[in-house]
């Protein structure tokens, strides 16, 4: 099975120099873990929820925050995001993501065309879930 037949086609991306402001904002409305940090198109890097999670302070928003914990959201995506992440083409197999989240502690693999652009994102859940459907369909075959 091929990476491009599950991976995800809705990717959300930031730009290197965004704000993490910017990106709170964007996890606290949508449904998903992972941003693609680009620049000119071109993938630079990986942003999650927890490293957010880990960059902000846990104060925000309640009444004993500070202006130094208001500060934490005017760093930028470039001063915490994953550098280099691991890409696979949209024509690579699916035992080969299997692979790479098997050998590093990633929870996405981001899916690049010839240019390294993004198209697509991988996560383990992407892959379990093709594995379910698969399964189901065999038990109501029996």
């Amino acid at each position: 099975m091929l990476v491009k037949n599950i991976m995800t086609k809705r990717i959300v991306t930031v730009e290197l120099d965004d704000t993490l402001k910017v990106v709170k904002n964007i996890f606290e409305q949508a449904a998903f873990h992972h941003l693609l940090v680009v620049e000119n198109g071109k993938l630079y890097g990986v942003l999650s929820d927890r490293d957010l999670f880990k960059a902000v302070s846990p104060r925000i928003g309640l009444p004993g925050e500070t202006p130094q914990d208001i500060a934490t959201l005017h760093k930028k995506v470039h001063q915490i995001m994953s550098r280099k992440p691991v890409c696979l083409s949209p024509d690579a197999d699916v035992y080969q993501a299997i692979s790479i989240f098997n050998q590093h502690k990633i929870s996405c693999i981001p899916i690049v065309d010839e240019r390294v652009h993004p198209i697509g994102i991988l996560s383990w859940r992407d892959i379990l879930r093709v594995i379910e459907v698969n399964h189901n369909k065999k038990k109501n075959v029996s």
